[in-house]
């Protein structure tokens, strides 16, 4: 009888794999063949992954909850998918997508389906997360135009800023200087007087 494995990922620390290990738990693996990562699904480099599949031996069985767990590049995943089933000799399951299951899939007809779904929800995945950084490069690039800041907000100006601003501008006082009497590092004071003058302009 073939060994069972699962494999889990969230794609940050703050998400939840509960229900993942869940679904793994009611098939009856156990914990300790049940490995999660808490990483992005860009690329395979991640800690458990690896070490799962140091353990995978030929006839073992790996059970996924989703395709998109597995990971989110197009070409790796069918890289990875090549290289678990042809090389190592393992058998997938995707427990969200029962025709992913290579032990359906003996025949020429079930392996080429099972290929050709592959390949289309790999692509999705892959294309959803490039959306998804559009988006938010969009989402950015608006809120930046309403004039939303990103980041920290600035700490106040000190009380005697607008006198040194003075003094530096008319060459009373070098810029160090000026920094020096606002209690700023140089590039600070510069950077706060460009956008007091941006705001005079």
């Amino acid at each position: 009888m073939e060994n069972q494995y699962a494999y889990v990922r969230v794609s940050t620390r703050e998400q939840n794999e509960d229900r993942q290990r869940l679904a793994m738990q009611e098939l009856g693996i156990p914990k300790q063949r049940i490995y999660t990562d808490k990483q992005s699904g860009k690329d395979f480099n991640r800690p458990m992954y690896r070490k799962l599949l140091k353990r995978l031996q030929a006839g073992d069985l790996l059970y996924i909850k989703s395709i998109d767990r597995l990971g989110r590049n197009y070409e790796e995943i069918l890289e990875q998918w090549r290289y678990l089933t042809k090389e190592k000799r393992v058998d997938i399951c995707i427990l969200d997508m029962p025709i992913l299951d290579t032990r359906r899939n003996g025949d020429l007809i079930g392996v080429f389906i099972g290929d050709v779904v592959l390949q289309v929800l790999s692509f999705v995945a892959e294309n959803e997360r490039k959306n998804i950084r559009e988006r938010q490069r969009e989402g950015i690039a608006a809120a930046r135009l309403r004039g939303v800041n990103f980041g920290r907000p600035e700490k106040p100006l000190p009380e005697n800023f607008e006198t040194a601003y003075r003094d530096w501008q008319e060459k009373r006082i070098t810029g160090t200087e000026a920094a020096r009497s606002c209690g700023m590092a140089k590039s600070t004071f510069y950077n706060r007087a460009n956008k007091v003058r941006a705001k005079q302009v």
